[in-house]
């Protein structure tokens, strides 16, 4: 059986949340839009979903949008707001430049309406600076939008001491959280992050939704977002269409427990990173990202004399590894993460992604990693390595 290292593209369902969404499709079928009971069970069930998701950032039921995943959520607040940067005369965006594609590509759009982006490079740990970030607003800024946590490094950016920064500067704050929600909690619950991105299969929900968390801001009503769809008024008319009930459901569960057992989801993935980089040490491996910045549930690293397709084939059948990001893999370019990082060509070129969850399977893991090693190395490293406790 392959070992499943890829739980940053998409993790395992929760088995709890899929009873949940089960129970859902059978028995709550209701369209939340419609007058009658059924509709009204389905809204209540939308509605609670709201407030655990809520709960996990200090947010308002009424500030949880719900979307189809996080890349929508980042569309939304981040083209949802050109109409109002335009009118306002505030066409200038900061970001950074180890953003998932989901923020760069509306970006790229926005820079072709006339926008001006300016993108900061991080220091070669894989973080950027809060500094600097603040020291390329201006007058004209209309948005800051910087990632929780970086999808192929694992490195944690400075979300808190940016947004502690940005408490006098009329400024909107967007954070991609589809990495972090669930597993770092604290800095997405400061309550100067006007826009929060979120995706339901990150955090062992399932495929197909996601939120975006809009906080109000002193007076003002809300963040003056304009949708990208028309056609039906839901989702305070944001996001139109009838809400996949179930799907939300097993989402607002997800949630919830992802927030209830993070530090003991934390630990094990600790436990496991400790065995897998032991386990590899005989091939040497490259770590990109300071490991003390990083959660402790992904390593991006290279191998020598390695080029990332060749680990991929070879792996075949042992672990399931990825190049980085998965919405982007299928380009076969070298990561522009990474890349930013001034990591050197040969090893830019090797990169590949390990990501695992609390759930994989710490005997299968061990017994895969000397399979590993000997794949990229041709020989057995069975006698070679010090057995891993259990």
């Amino acid at each position: 059986m392959t070992l499943y290292l890829d739980c940053n593209a998409t993790t395992p369902i929760d088995p709890r949340v899929q009873a949940e969404v089960n129970r859902c499709f059978s028995d709550e079928y209701g369209n939340a839009g419609s007058p009658h009971e059924f509709g009204q069970r389905a809204k209540g069930i939308v509605h609670a979903a709201r407030d655990r998701i809520g709960r996990a950032v200090g947010a308002r039921r009424n500030e949880v949008i719900f979307t189809s995943g996080a890349t929508e959520s980042n569309n939304l607040a981040i083209l949802g707001l050109a109409a109002h940067g335009a009118a306002a005369g505030k066409r200038h965006i900061v970001s950074t430049q180890v953003e998932h594609k989901a923020v760069l590509e509306p970006l790229d759009e926005l820079r072709s309406r006339g926008f001006e982006v300016t993108l900061v490079a991080p220091e070669p740990s894989g973080r950027v600076r809060a500094e600097a970030l603040i020291a390329a607003i201006r007058p004209e800024t209309l948005l800051v939008s910087v990632m929780h946590v970086n999808n192929e490094t694992g490195v944690i950016q400075p979300i808190a001491e940016v947004a502690e920064q940005l408490q006098d500067r009329a400024v909107f704050f967007h954070v991609d959280a589809a990495q972090g929600f669930g597993r770092e909690r604290e800095q997405l619950r400061q309550p100067r992050l006007d826009l929060i991105s979120i995706s339901s299969h990150k955090i062992y929900g399932p495929l197909g939704v996601g939120a975006l968390v809009v906080r109000r801001r002193r007076r003002e009503k809300t963040v003056p977002l304009q949708p990208l769809m028309f056609g039906g008024g839901q989702e305070l008319g944001l996001r139109p269409g009838t809400l996949p009930v179930a799907l939300i459901s097993g989402f607002g569960l997800a949630a919830q427990i992802a927030d209830e057992e993070s530090e003991q989801r934390l630990a094990v993935c600790r436990q496991l990173r400790e065995r897998i980089v032991a386990g590899l040490a005989p091939l040497r491996p490259i770590i990109h990202g300071d490991p003390a910045l990083a959660l402790p549930h992904v390593l991006s690293l290279s191998f020598p004399d390695w080029d990332a397709e060749q680990v991929i084939e070879s792996l075949v059948g042992v672990a399931a590894v990825s190049t980085g990001s998965a919405c982007t893999s299928i380009c076969a370019t070298s990561s522009h993460v990474l890349a930013a990082m001034k990591v050197p060509l040969p090893d830019l070129d090797g990169a590949v992604r390990l990501s695992w969850s609390h759930t994989t399977d710490a005997g299968q893991l061990d017994r895969a990693l000397p399979q590993i090693v000997e794949r990229l190395c041709g020989r057995s490293a069975s006698t070679a390595q010090p057995e891993l406790s259990s």
